[in-house]
């Protein structure tokens, strides 16, 4: 029986790839070994058919070195094109996975920038496929280069050896000097592009408030930080580039003339001279490429680390125990809320009960916390305490994609996606057409839908871009009641609704009550109180009042003599 990979998320995936890495090494030392054609057909030019002045042997060895030349060609395309299938497999195996635990991110707050993950794997994947994964195969055969000069004179190798151990000082220099300085330029230009997205989401509303100069300047300001940031970093790898080759060029031309004093001391021949120079320049390669990538190589590293991060504080989900029809009770024991950054809890901890079949409306001034407790009613509240449960099984543990056709949830910002009417009413899963027409019915809308130019296959755009608030608030109930679910939780769900929507709002959630729906319903409107079951009033983060809709209602209402007030006497009178 094999042992489990104890290797994180990230490096398991990799690791999943080393057959094809050891091949890409397989192909690296064909290529490598091969690159020796060139010095040893010199020498025999040189040291053998320049004496001996034979047109046949000088007609073989060149027929040798086409051949030989041609098989490393075919080694190095072999390996890049390797690389490259590499690549694509990984984002293949990878993209879903950062997909999804972006989402998971994005969902907790956890402090991922998750619209940088889809980034980070492109990058890695341009790395692994480009000239900075090349070097570090090459980098390995720099010893062979260094071992063939030595056989050619143990002073050219000892030369060889300086030069390479001279290279990868400056190597390492650059590492130190440049490493802080990109990573900064990396962050200000996340940052930057972060604050730029966000503001383009509103553009409607920056331009009808005249808000686009004064947003621009801040956005210039965070804009011009990380233009520095990267010119700092970019300055500074420049510099080590020069320097590195400038000492390249210079090594170069200083073994040539090690060489030409061997040979003028007759120690060497005038082909191993020739030789003994493009070998150092061949040692000496991998460790320029290395250096002059090495930018790439950092962003490629800190790119691995942020994805590793990501996928080992969001793993794959184990599957869920769901697997039976929701009944609709809800249960919180000791469930609280917060948010980073506040000290006082937005919700105390509290126990709540809802049966199910009840239809609960919760009340409340603004800021009292009632969507935040909505939210924690259906686990999507990030930074939440104790425990949800749904038909008595925690919902931590319950499996999101058979859960979520179950319930629906209306936002308070109802956000509509591109797509057509009929794919957003749908969830965008398989459109069943009987039931996105039965839910945009029981939400008062298929009249409506049926004067748009297109009906159904009518395109939105995005955040639903041309449709009334309205509009967007009724097709976002339709949604959350597409598929039947038994759970709904609606959150202002008639904050922008004509007499109309309003009226068809109260026969929905009546439509809900008849056939046992349990629904939670946050308002300040009265007109669908109607229809409540049980009122919860939330002041301040804590629950003052709970009970039957008319004893909570008549809590409410100004008692005749002010002596025999109550403590909820100052509350504000809810219509029923």
């Amino acid at each position: 029986m094999s042992t489990p990979d104890p290797r994180p998320g990230l490096g398991r995936m990799l690791w999943a790839f080393r057959k094809e890495f050891l091949l890409a090494g397989l192909f690296s030392m064909v290529a490598n070994l091969l690159m020796l054609t060139p010095t040893l057909y010199m020498l025999q030019v040189f040291d053998r058919v320049y004496i001996s002045q034979s047109e046949l042997t000088l007609l073989v060895v060149t027929v040798i070195m086409v051949m030989l030349v041609g098989w490393m060609a075919a080694a190095e395309w072999l390996r890049s094109r390797l690389l490259v299938r590499v690549g694509v497999q990984l984002d293949t195996a990878l993209a879903e996975r950062v997909y999804r635990a972006s989402f998971r991110a994005e969902l907790t707050q956890s402090g991922h920038q998750a619209n940088q993950a889809l980034g980070d794997l492109t990058q890695l994947r341009q790395f692994l496929t480009g000239n900075g994964a090349i070097a570090f195969f090459d980098a390995p055969w720099t010893p062979v280069y260094i071992v063939v000069s030595w056989l050619l004179h143990p002073t050219l190798g000892l030369l060889a050896l300086v030069f390479v151990i001279h290279l990868l000082l400056l190597a390492l220099l650059n590492q130190l000097l440049t490493r802080r300085a990109a990573q900064q330029a990396g962050q200000a230009e996340v940052a930057a592009n972060a604050y730029l997205l966000g503001k383009l989401r509103n553009s409607e509303l920056i331009a009808t408030l005249g808000m686009l100069g004064d947003l621009r300047r801040r956005w210039l300001q965070r804009h011009r930080a990380a233009q520095a940031a990267q010119a700092r970093a970019q300055d500074r790898g420049q510099a080590m580039t020069t320097v590195v080759k400038f000492v390249r060029y210079s090594q170069q031309s200083l073994s040539l003339g090690a060489g030409a004093w061997l040979a003028i001391q007759g120690e060497i021949s005038l082909g191993a001279m020739i030789a003994a120079s493009v070998l150092m320049s061949r040692a000496s390669a991998p460790i320029e490429m290395l250096v002059s990538t090495w930018s790439q190589f950092q962003s490629a590293r800190a790119a691995h680390g942020r994805l590793a991060e990501l996928l080992a504080e969001h793993p794959e989900a184990e599957p869920g125990r769901q697997r039976h029809r929701l009944a609709g009770a809800v249960t919180l024991q000791g469930f609280s809320a917060t948010a980073p950054g506040r000290v006082e809890p937005i919700v105390h901890p509290l126990d709540l009960h809802i049966p199910a079949g009840q239809v609960l409306a919760i009340l409340g001034p603004s800021g009292s916390g009632k969507s935040t407790l909505a939210r924690g009613l259906l686990g999507i509240w990030p930074q939440a305490g104790g425990r949800v449960l749904l038909d008595g099984e925690d919902l931590a543990g319950q499996d999101r994609a058979a859960l979520g056709p179950q319930v629906g949830y209306l936002p308070q910002d109802v956000e509509l996606f591109e797509g057509s009417l009929a794919e957003n009413i749908a969830r965008f899963g398989k459109v069943d057409a009987p039931q996105v027409i039965a839910a945009a019915q029981r939400a008062g809308l298929h009249e409506l839908i049926l004067r748009f130019p297109r009906g159904y296959d009518t395109p939105i755009g995005p955040s639903g871009a041309g449709l009334s608030g309205g509009q967007r608030q009724r097709i976002g109930l339709a949604r959350a009641m597409y598929g039947d679910p038994q759970l709904l939780v609606l959150d202002e769900p008639n904050a922008n609704l004509d007499d109309a929507g309003e009226l068809a709002l109260l026969r929905a959630v009546e439509d809900l009550k008849a056939r046992g729906k349990t629904v939670v319903l946050i308002t300040h409107r009265g007109g669908v109180l109607q229809q409540v079951d049980r009122l919860l009033l939330m002041q301040q983060g804590r629950i003052v009042a709970d009970g039957p809709r008319d004893a909570v209602l008549a809590s409410l209402r100004p008692p005749q003599n002010p002596a025999s007030a109550g403590p909820l006497a100052g509350a504000n009178p809810v219509p029923a």
